[in-house]
């Protein structure tokens, strides 16, 4: 018989639970399509931005300090944090001359769990500059497309009941109609009552990307939105949008704002919210801030939660099982 020596007690399973282990073989072999499909459409993204001369770049997981953002919560690693998102650092790359660039990899985020949602997801982020939201709007119209009908052999999806048809263009509706028509709600009203982010998520939402097409929400308000450019003559309005479909969120996007100085503003801003409501306080990105002080050229930029993607393009009703071990 085997004994367990007493200094690793605690730490070693002196009887081995077999029947666990050959449960979860049995799960991770079914698991092979999925782990397929992800596969194949990672290498038919990586294959439509190689088409239109993107580089793919790395940045680091382990960051001295997160993207600041109202209600984005970042999970901590020892004195550092891990990347809710690599936007930072690929926009330092945009301000040394990086014209076209993307990413996928993994980002982690606290307090985001359901069938939506995991602490730990795949996120695909691009960027290019002399492009404004509408043009990488174009380019995740055609990313889907293409991605589906090289995964599926059709741009048509199955997914909650509905079948939509990724190859049509994008039904486009701004923030403001939405929660006139679906919530019956004021849109600055609601922003002044701290109901925002609850009006879109429970009476908007439901209603998005349901009409055999995805649906791309747009003009969202700035007080919402510390990091898109204001539309021009619109000094509450900016430019972003999300796309939808079936009522999931696949993806954000917008203009990215230039302007050092009311980055700095929207960042105290973000900071004293979180004070005020009693959350971790990061500290603000300097090498960031310094990189658009330097100049910061047009830029627009997309982020897309490949998980989610994969839910929609094998028909999943829960986001982990899109993963083997999550």
């Amino acid at each position: 018989m085997n004994t367990v020596p007493d200094d690793i007690k605690g730490i070693w399973q002196d009887t081995p639970d077999l029947h666990a282990a050959a449960a979860e073989r049995e799960e991770l072999r079914k698991m092979r399509p999925v782990l397929e499909l992800r596969a194949n459409a990672t290498a038919t993204i990586r294959e439509f931005f190689k088409n239109l001369g993107f580089l793919e770049v790395f940045t680091p997981v382990r960051i001295p300090t997160p993207a600041l953002e109202d209600y984005i919560e970042a999970v901590p690693s020892g004195d550092e944090w891990l990347r809710t998102s690599p936007e930072f650092h690929i926009k330092r790359l945009i301000a040394a001359g990086y014209g076209k660039v993307f990413q996928t990899g993994p980002c982690f985020r606290s307090e985001e769990h359901g069938t939506r949602h995991l602490i730990e997801f795949t996120m695909l982020e691009w960027y290019r500059t002399n492009a404004d939201w509408l043009d990488v709007l174009a380019d995740a119209e055609k990313l889907l497309a293409f991605t589906a009908k090289e995964v599926l052999g059709t741009t048509v999806c199955h997914f909650r009941e509905q079948e939509i048809d990724l190859a049509l263009p994008w039904e486009r509706i701004t923030v403001q109609e939405a929660f006139n028509h679906f919530a019956s709600r004021d849109l600055d009203e609601c922003i002044a009552q701290g109901t925002f982010e609850e009006v879109l998520c429970e009476a908007v939402e439901p209603h998005l990307g349901v009409n055999g097409c995805p649906t791309a929400l747009t003009e969202y308000p700035l007080a919402c939105s510390g990091l898109s450019a204001q539309i021009p003559g619109k000094p509450d309005r900016v430019e972003r949008w999300e796309v939808y479909v079936a009522g999931l969120e696949l993806g954000n996007a917008c203009t990215e704002l230039a302007e050092p100085q009311e980055q700095t503003r929207r960042f105290i801003e973000c900071t004293r919210l979180r004070a005020r409501e009693h959350r971790d306080i990061y500290k603000l990105d300097q090498p960031f801030l310094d990189a658009i002080r330097l100049g910061f050229p047009q830029t627009a930029g997309v982020a897309i939660g490949l998980d989610r993607l994969f839910m929609l393009l094998g028909n999943l009703d829960d986001i982990a099982r899109t993963n083997a071990f999550l």
